[in-house]
């Protein structure tokens, strides 16, 4: 109801402030995706389905895995071969992993993506939907696709870089893949970063706030539900306290 809703804000904001002050990204991730019923029932705890970013490894997110485990979630912390494999044949891969692991949680299943781990997920959700979704946080998720995978199709980088992954993280997508993603009916909640590790190179490439692989206002995406912006890099997300 609303005033369960109000509650969530009230949290969301609380969470928020003490994230600016101490720099605790991990805290707003906990709001983002808080439920009521995380207090109901320690003995079934809610679930995270974790996915990482392009050239990533199920190693990167760990620590991020570790953490959520100890604030009391079953983890599934998938891997997947962004670089050689199209997205469609990526979330076949993933939904062979989540499908089970979705259906023995007794409660809400909520699902975090890091980079284009947010885009796999979106493809995911319009093709194999859980009935226990709880909510979806995308952590400098490429919904508007990436300036830097652009400047890669420029100079002809993009076979050897990016290979199957470009089609999915260029900003002037194919309609066929922008459909394949699906539209947000879900509650989204997405955090996008603004402090790039070196902020002389993106500048020659962005034109405007970004973590220096990702603009903010590409991270946007209609039907979200909460979007903040944080000083953080983007691969320092998943790191990040």
């Amino acid at each position: 109801g609303q005033g369960s809703r109000r509650h969530e804000v009230a949290a969301l904001r609380c969470a928020t402030e003490r994230a600016t002050c101490e720099g605790r990204l991990f805290l707003i991730l906990l709001a983002l995706i808080w439920n009521d019923s995380m207090a109901q029932s320690a003995s079934s705890p809610e679930a995270i389905i974790l996915l990482h970013g392009f050239g990533g490894h199920p190693v990167q997110t760990a620590l991020l895995a570790r953490r959520l485990r100890r604030a009391g979630f079953a983890v599934c912390n998938i891997g997947y071969p962004s670089w050689r494999w199209p997205i469609d044949r990526i979330v076949e891969h993933v939904h062979s992993r989540i499908a089970p692991f979705a259906k023995a949680q007794v409660g809400p299943v909520h699902c975090v993506g890091h980079s284009m781990g947010g885009l796999v997920l979106r493809a995911y959700l319009a093709r194999h939907r859980p009935p226990n979704l709880g909510r979806v946080v995308m952590l400098g998720t490429p919904n508007g696709g990436s300036e830097i995978a652009d400047l890669l199709y420029r100079l002809r980088l993009h076979g050897p870089i990016l290979h199957r992954a470009g089609d999915a993280l260029r900003t002037r997508r194919q309609a066929t893949v922008e459909h394949a993603f699906g539209t947000v009916d879900y509650p989204l909640g997405i955090i996008a970063g603004d402090r790039p590790m070196q902020a002389w190179l993106p500048g020659l490439v962005f034109r405007a706030a970004n973590d220096g692989k990702v603009s903010v206002a590409a991270t946007h995406l209609a039907g979200q539900a909460d979007h903040l912006t944080l000083p953080v890099a983007h691969t320092a997300m998943i790191y990040t306290r």
